[in-house]
């Protein structure tokens, strides 16, 4: 059980800055994910957690305590890699109790840990064989009931569930976080996954470039998303970014939308509206052409091109829209989200 806080940290390989001056608190007992695309800093942040790396400026501390030069072990934090390092001569379950034996806990205490977690993760099985006969998912659980078994201040997990298909990583995240919860411990995960960070944190911090953008809970930021990036790199369908145009005359949004000119604050050059905020009407007003129809089953996606910009609506159930059709837009205003020419997100909270 800990806390965990950067005060202004900086790590650099080279001339590449990989964390730039990050300041955060991750909180007792929260269960806290870093997001962000490929090399944004998200991994480099956990080996500066683990002492994996010295930070090359600012200070990291746990509970208080001052750890930038304290080392890995003297850390008492629990590390899941994403490449899982698995000792290949050991089976699935002397690689879990690995770090009881190693700390010399009392072997029924080993046995009785091994199989709690064992069961949690649905790897009893397992645990006679050699990773050499796991799956790719088999072998990430016994690497994350390695880290589970043992009593850290806090769990870091670098990715974990990459390797599961898609089933088997919806079944173990939401284990992962009921297991966070049971445990009482700080779990700090990074993902490249929008959907993992969205269902299983508390909060999470979206990362760009080493620097981070926003933190909050996942609703919050997918609601009110700091900049265009953040806006941009949350939802699926991503969020249609228009640009605002004015001449002499009411506004329009990359000419798909016709837009109150006294409902767009000063400074915006543009409009970002999530795909289940656009509305699509059929009719004789149409003046947007599908381009493409994409039935999903409980929800429709509708790729629409107003010949500046194509634009994606998310529609419920299987509406009888055909390509080449003619359509109408609508957003309620309060939807919009409004960016000006830096990125920066403008306050409509008078729209809502």
């Amino acid at each position: 059980m800990a806390t965990i806080s950067f005060d202004n940290v900086t790590k650099r390989y080279g001339a590449k800055t990989a964390v730039d001056r990050a300041s955060f608190e991750i909180r007792d007992n929260e269960f806290f994910c870093f997001f962000g695309p490929p090399l944004s800093g998200k991994s480099t942040i956990l080996k500066l957690i683990l002492g994996l790396e010295t930070p090359d400026e600012g200070e990291i501390r746990i509970d208080g305590r001052l750890i930038n030069h304290v080392s890995p072990a003297e850390r008492n934090v629990a590390m899941v890699f994403q490449n899982l390092a698995l000792f290949p001569h050991m089976t699935a379950g002397e690689n879990v109790r690995f770090p009881l034996v190693e700390r010399k806990v009392a072997p029924e205490k080993i046995a009785g840990r091994v199989a709690a977690v064992a069961e949690k993760l649905h790897i009893t099985h397992l645990l006679h064989k050699l990773p050499a006969h796991l799956s790719g998912g088999e072998r990430q659980r016994v690497a994350i009931a390695r880290a589970l078994v043992r009593d850290p201040v806090a769990y870091l997990m670098d990715d974990p569930i990459s390797a599961l298909d898609a089933r088997l990583r919806e079944e173990t995240r939401v284990e992962l976080k009921r297991i966070q919860q049971e445990l009482g411990h700080t779990l700090v995960y990074v993902t490249h996954d929008q959907e993992e960070a969205m269902s299983v944190a508390d909060r999470m911090a979206i990362l760009e470039n080493g620097v981070i953008r926003q933190i909050d809970a996942p609703l919050s930021i997918y609601d009110k998303p700091a900049s265009s990036y953040v806006a941009g790199l949350l939802g699926s369908p991503a969020m249609n970014m228009l640009e605002i145009e004015s001449a002499n005359g009411p506004a329009a949004a990359s000419g798909a939308l016709r837009l109150d000119p006294a409902r767009v604050p000063n400074g915006a050059v543009g409009i970002g509206i999530r795909p289940e905020d656009l509305k699509v009407g059929a009719g004789e007003s149409g003046q947007v052409r599908v381009f493409e129809v994409e039935p999903l089953g409980g929800h429709t996606v509708v790729t629409l091109d107003s010949g500046a910009v194509k634009m994606r609506a998310l529609m419920r159930g299987q509406p009888a829209i055909r390509p080449d059709s003619l359509v109408s837009l609508a957003c309620d205003p309060a939807r919009m989200h409004f960016f000006d020419r830096a990125g920066r997100a403008l306050s409509h909270s008078e729209f809502r």
